[in-house]
């Protein structure tokens, strides 16, 4: 008999705390879990499932008037936000159940309190201020939305609370040039509110390939997004009438009835005690941990956004899955993070695999690109001069595509299957060896033939 309560105890039921628990307790061990709000984590709850349903829905009223284009006529349509968000709210209602289900279902003990750490093996309930100890604590704590800490900051709301309100703004100003900020951007563009993003670099999505980032920045502003570069709010307040009256650093007075800040997001990790274990934290608050998510502390493991390692909800549970098999399934796994696909959300959508091209030179040096900017076979009935854009960035040595970017409709469902491509290391000739399917903008990955040139500077 153990001389713990549980085998497994985990702090966070999100994407990776509710795989991790579920695995382990499919291998035989005792484990309980922990979640403050709700089971589901920001994915389920406030992050990518009601994102994207808020980025299905105002993607509608765009196709309404391109539809014209095919011989559709579609007068009178109106949005009801209350009707979207009564659907939305059922469907993650429903989601965070599946999961409880599967939890239970799975021999999981659940806590719906907060849990925080005394020691190596200790976990102290809030509401019901007991005491639970475990062989093994798993901190899977997610982030949480950063704040620009500037006067008349309680005026504003931050990316969770979107999820909340009453009614959708005619007028909203949103701080920040991450994705969660480009996509909302254009969220409330699509369903007709005027919008102006702030953001203090040149060009928004930061950390993505340059071709990208040029080609999303110019997206934002074809769909109305009103784009101010090289700015910071500093101030926000309230007049009269109850609007929000944003001060910039540029001088610039903006009126709105909501403002965002989405800013980015932090490690979740402030009162979770883990100073009482000795849990080492980096610079950004982080977890710090090794390629098997051990913590400095060997009975204490972290998974997820809380190690700030790549933010994404898949990488999450795999993470989740790696940490089951290493402690219980005596099986030491690291899960590997090189080569990672992932999406953005902006209309039109974004998916990438690999290295960027300023990556690629400085890890490689010499490196071909293949690139094709066009305009998509819908749009040319449509009316719409959306265009798409498509990179292949090769390793020039041995030919290895080491990067895919691709910004236009249905990239992030063709770059899961491409990720494939680079995860293996194929090779451009390998690509090229590959059939296209016509006609489709996908043709494009394996139809490149013609090294990209920079021009030259005079």
């Amino acid at each position: 008999m153990s001389d713990f309560d549980f085998d497994l105890f985990v702090i966070g039921a999100g994407s990776g705390g509710v795989r991790a628990a579920r695995m382990s307790a499919m291998r035989g061990a005792r484990v309980a879990i922990a979640e403050e709000y709700r089971v589901g984590g920001t994915c389920v709850i406030r992050g990518c499932v009601p994102k994207k349903f808020l980025v299905y829905a105002s993607a509608y009223g765009k196709a309404f008037k391109e539809a014209e284009g095919y011989g559709w006529s579609v007068d009178g349509a109106s949005h009801d936000w209350t009707t979207l968000c009564d659907n939305l709210h059922a469907e993650v209602d429903r989601l965070s159940g599946i999961y409880w289900k599967n939890l239970s279902n799975s021999g999981v003990e659940i806590y719906s309190q907060r849990a925080e750490i005394e020691d190596a093996h200790t976990i102290r309930l809030q509401d019901d201020d007991r005491t639970i100890t475990a062989k093994y604590i798993l901190i899977a704590t997610g982030g949480q939305p950063a704040r620009m800490g500037i006067p008349g900051e309680e005026l504003t709301l931050d990316s969770n609370d979107v999820f909340l309100m009453k009614e959708r703004p005619r007028h909203v100003v949103i701080n920040g040039g991450g994705y969660i900020a480009c996509e909302f951007a254009q969220v409330f563009a699509g369903l007709g509110s005027q919008v102006c993003q702030i953001y203090r670099g040149d060009t928004v999505l930061r950390g993505f390939d340059d071709d990208i980032r040029a080609h999303v920045h110019g997206e934002l502003k074809r769909s109305g997004v009103r784009v101010m570069t090289h700015a910071n709010t500093i101030k926000v307040s309230k007049d009269g009438t109850g609007q929000r009256v944003v001060e910039t650093d540029t001088g610039d007075t903006i009126k709105a009835d909501a403002v965002i800040q989405a800013v980015g997001r932090n490690p979740y990790t402030k009162g979770l005690g883990l100073e009482n274990a000795g849990v080492e934290l980096d610079k950004a608050g982080a977890v710090k941990v090794d390629e098997y998510s051990k913590t400095s502390v060997d009975s204490i493991y972290a998974v997820g956004d809380v190690t700030n390692r790549v933010n994404l909800t898949p990488v999450a549970i795999r993470e989740g899955a790696a940490f089951a098999a290493t402690v219980f399934g005596e099986t030491p796994t690291a899960f590997d993070h090189a080569d990672i696909a992932s999406a953005v959300f902006t209309q039109p959508p974004v998916g990438v695999v690999g290295l960027t091209e300023a990556e690629a030179r400085r890890k490689f040096g010499q490196i071909d690109i293949y690139k094709a900017n066009f305009r998509p076979m819908k749009n040319m009935l449509s009316g719409s001069e959306s265009r798409m854009v498509v990179k292949l960035v090769v390793r020039q040595d041995s030919e290895q595509v080491v990067g895919v970017h691709m910004a236009g409709d249905d990239s992030p469902e063709i770059i899961q299957a491409v990720g494939i491509a680079v995860k293996a290391g194929l090779t451009k000739a390998q690509f090229d060896a590959t059939c296209a399917v016509h006609p489709t903008v996908a043709e494009e990955l394996v139809t490149l033939k013609e090294k990209w040139t920079p021009p030259e500077i005079s």
